[in-house]
């Protein structure tokens, strides 16, 4: 257990720089280009740890699992984190931390709609209380940055989605969190890689431009990437994406799901406290509120998440007394 507060202590404080360490990158790299260095560096990171879980295994790459990845890592690299880089240009990095932590908030209805999972009382209690935080940082009577909000709630909702992906997948092909990670991370970064080299071509990126997608048109590769840079790039890639997953799936396996889930119920508090003493983002009443309010839905969520496996626990434990019983008779 010791070693598992270790690898969430180390999670939780990588991704709650994240947003910080893309803003401090910014000036220096397109948005688009920043997201497909750092989850290609951060794929390559996961690698050893996937080819560990897939030992013996007997997985093979097949039709199916190749256009589930490409699928996945559409989801996660190019759409989810697509709107997240933008929402870090447009808004305060803190603002985008708070609402991104939100993406779990957003999962209860979808995995009760898409995967069919109970929907309990204290998990809509966590809902409302949680949305009801949003609210107090989205500050609706006081909405100047209409775009950052925007973008970062899409970023959340449609990280969400990449979640419940996710969870089809594990129950389908019977993939765990690092192998899906690994492999959505590296085919995501091939698909935006793609999408990179279309924006290159004349006629597409002059249309770019007569739209206003300035930083969507003629996107670099390399270009940047220098000494003075590499340091930050390196931070972002490696310990953000790559050893920031790393720990949290180490910790899921010496822990359980639920107390690794831990990380993002710390993140919305100490992301914004990190902002104000790295980027001297001011943390307002109003935010306050609804920080306190987020990880007050999180930790009901906790609670109900612990009373589900409690009780998943006891039914498989009485399922086979059951069965004894049945069978004496």
């Amino acid at each position: 257990m010791k070693k598992g507060l270790i690898f969430i202590g180390f999670s939780t404080l990588f991704f709650s720089t994240m947003e910080i360490a893309i803003k401090l990158a910014g000036s220096q790299f397109n948005p688009m280009q920043l997201n497909f260095l750092r989850f290609l560096i951060g794929s390559i990171i996961l690698s050893p740890l996937a080819i560990r879980h897939l030992k013996g295994s007997g997985f093979t790459l097949d039709k199916s699992k190749v256009l589930y990845f490409l699928f996945s890592g559409l989801m996660c690299v190019v759409v989810s984190m697509t709107f997240f880089q933008m929402a870090i240009v447009y808004a305060k990095a803190s603002t985008v931390a708070i609402l991104f932590s939100c993406n779990a908030v957003f999962v209860i209805p979808f995995a009760h709609f898409f995967l069919k999972e109970k929907l309990t009382k204290l998990s809509l209690v966590s809902l409302v209380v949680s949305l009801a935080g949003m609210l107090f940082i989205v500050n609706p009577e006081n909405l100047t940055n209409v775009t950052g909000i925007t973008l970062s709630l899409i970023a959340a909702v449609t990280f969400a989605l990449y979640g419940i992906v996710g969870r089809k997948g594990s129950l389908k092909y019977g993939f765990d969190g690092v192998v899906q990670s690994s492999f959505s991370f590296l085919f995501g970064s091939m698909e935006l890689l793609v999408l990179i080299w279309i924006t290159k071509i004349g006629a597409v990126a002059g249309w770019l431009r007569s739209v206003g997608l300035n930083d969507f048109a003629n996107i670099p590769v390399l270009q940047g990437i220098s000494w003075g840079t590499l340091p930050m790039l390196i931070y972002l890639g490696v310990f953000v994406t790559g050893l920031g997953f790393s720990f949290y799936f180490l910790a899921m396996e010496t822990t359980s799901a639920s107390t690794a889930s831990l990380v993002f119920f710390i993140k919305p508090a100490l992301a914004p406290v990190l902002a104000l003493l790295i980027l001297g983002e001011s943390i307002t009443l109003n935010v306050l509120a609804g920080i306190l309010l987020i990880l007050a839905g999180s930790c009901v969520e906790l609670i109900s998440d612990n009373r589900q496996a409690k009780l998943e626990k006891q039914r498989m434990i009485k399922q086979p007394i059951a069965s004894k019983e049945a069978h004496v008779r």
